[in-house]
């Protein structure tokens, strides 16, 4: 018996070595973490069970028979996250660069079929090389695999990626489909080809975090959701996001007690709209005010600032929070703020999330380049994403809420649950003068003058609104919060079902 317990030992050892003390140190030499000691920060301590320790890979070709390490390149299992169960792989860069072989993509699709039978969250540790080469179409079969379990997943277990090393070529597109991806500055990149290919085929000259650091994913191609200081960072921060999320689709949210009285008046707020309608102001003043303990989980900061997204709680319930933002491009919707906005919306609906907006939107912004980059579609999909939602909505216009753009952020029209306004709000088809431009053309400068006055008396109000019933109450912006949270608690029972259908077919 004892032999048997010493040869156990002997392979677990072999094991959590991986590619062994050299490699390891080559991977510390570059400011990352190994495999199993980011997956010691990741998840509670003691709480990680892992599976398939001893798999190893099956390829004979180019004399990769000769070289065999247990786990193959992948550490797979399942812990607890602040007590709550999560299932994780975590890529290990020193066997064999982390690439995936078909044994190690097996590895991967087992935790994420344990993880849908039971109802618990995926998250992914990426660093990897790409596809083993010496395995040729076995392992881009294996990537295909776990493709279509990010799929299957979609909607029914939060999935997290956090880059943390390379992941290129066909990689990139399993992180793509997951819900939410962090990546490391100045130590992860993503891109479909690399640099050396981009110079051969278009002649551009760019450097890998040029080309796919998580400074561009975060800023300009807003494929990363947060770009994060350091290995350590990361996985500390995923730990507190992760405690926003339900475990899957039929659960709620983590409750998360609080001394924040959901019913406090904030005066401070009475005075947040400057006197001017051209002046901007931070929305982010209002989410903290609202949000208990003024604790909000930001995502995409740095990417279409003109809407904010990200997650708070009330009560101590989660909530996902959207707002237009004034201090850039004056909060008009476009682009990227569409899609940014939109995906965040359908996420927060997939897992019974409530949806609070905040309004403060001039309209969508004008221009040939928005309208040749396709603004009907893309605009059309935040436009989408609230209409076909079935959470709690409740929506609060601060100030201006002019054309389409009003219609789309969360109106009473897209099943808006609770649709409020401040006294400062102004709700109408565009602003005074523009209307007033097109409605008396032919008129003086003067007699201009005096019909704007006479728009903005009649319009610039959130009242004509009111009246016909669109706006459910004009409130004081101090009680803001004491509004969200009765009516939240209000909604907690909220049942709405869509039409039967096999799937809808957003705009994409």
């Amino acid at each position: 018996m004892l032999k048997q317990l010493e040869e156990l030992e002997r392979r677990r050892a072999a094991a959590r070595l991986g590619g062994g003390d050299k490699r390891i140190a080559a991977q510390h030499a570059k400011g990352r973490l190994t495999a199993r000691e980011r997956l010691d920060i990741l998840l509670d301590p003691g709480s990680f069970e892992e599976l398939d320790m001893y798999v190893e890979h099956n390829c004979t070709d180019f004399g990769m028979a000769e070289t065999v390490i247990p786990g193959d390149g992948v550490v797979t299992g399942s812990g607890t996250i602040n007590g709550r169960l999560v299932f994780v792989f975590s890529q290990d860069f020193t066997v064999f660069g982390g690439s995936l072989s078909e044994r190690h993509a097996q590895k991967i699709c087992k935790i994420m079929d344990m993880a849908m039978k039971v109802g618990a969250p995926v998250i992914g540790l990426n660093d990897s090389g790409g596809a083993r080469i010496q395995e040729g179409v076995a392992s881009l079969g294996g990537y295909a695999e776990v493709f279509q379990r990010n799929v299957l997943a979609s909607g029914v277990v939060p999935q997290i990626s956090l880059i943390m090393g390379p992941c290129a070529g066909g990689a990139v597109y399993s992180p793509a489909m997951t819900d939410f991806i962090f990546m490391v500055k100045d130590s992860s990149y993503m891109f479909v080809t690399g640099p050396d290919v981009v110079k051969t085929v278009t002649n551009e000259v760019v450097t890998q975090e040029e080309l796919g650091g998580a400074i561009t994913h975060s800023t300009k191609s807003g494929v990363a959701d947060l770009a994060l200081e350091d290995d350590i960072d990361a996985l500390l921060r995923t730990r507190t996001f992760f405690d926003f999320l339900p475990l899957n689709n039929r659960e709620d949210a983590p409750f998360r007690p609080t001394s924040d009285d959901p019913l406090r008046i904030d005066n401070s707020l009475d005075t947040l709209i400057p006197d001017s309608a051209n002046k901007p102001y931070d929305m982010h003043e209002l989410i903290q005010k609202v949000a208990d303990d003024g604790e909000f989980f930001e995502l995409q900061p740095g990417h279409a600032g003109n809407i904010i997204i990200g997650f708070a709680r009330i009560e101590g319930h989660t909530v996902g929070i959207v707002a237009n933002q004034p201090m850039v491009l004056a909060g008009c919707l476009d682009i990227n703020a569409s899609k940014k906005a939109g995906r965040f919306v359908r996420f927060c609906d997939a897992f019974n999330i409530p949806i609070i907006t905040f309004v403060d939107v001039p309209g969508f912004l004008p221009g040939v380049a928005q309208e040749y980059g396709g603004i009907i579609k893309h605009g059309a999909k935040l436009l989408f994403a609230y209409a076909e939602a079935t959470v709690p909505k409740i929506t609060v216009i601060t100030r201006k809420a002019y054309g389409g753009a009003y219609d789309v952020m969360a109106s009473k029209h897209l099943r808006g649950d609770l649709n409020y306004a401040w006294p400062t709000a102004e709700i109408a088809v565009m602003g005074a003068k523009g209307a007033v431009e097109i409605i008396f053309r032919n008129q003086s400068a003067d007699e201009i003058a005096a019909r704007t006055a006479e728009y903005e008396a009649r319009f610039a109000n959130p009242f004509v609104a009111a009246a016909k019933g669109f706006i459910d109450e004009v409130i004081m912006p101090h009680s803001t919060r004491r509004r969200i949270a009765l009516g939240l608690r209000k909604l907690r029972t909220k049942t709405l079902e869509n039409p039967w259908k096999k799937h809808d077919n957003i705009p994409l």
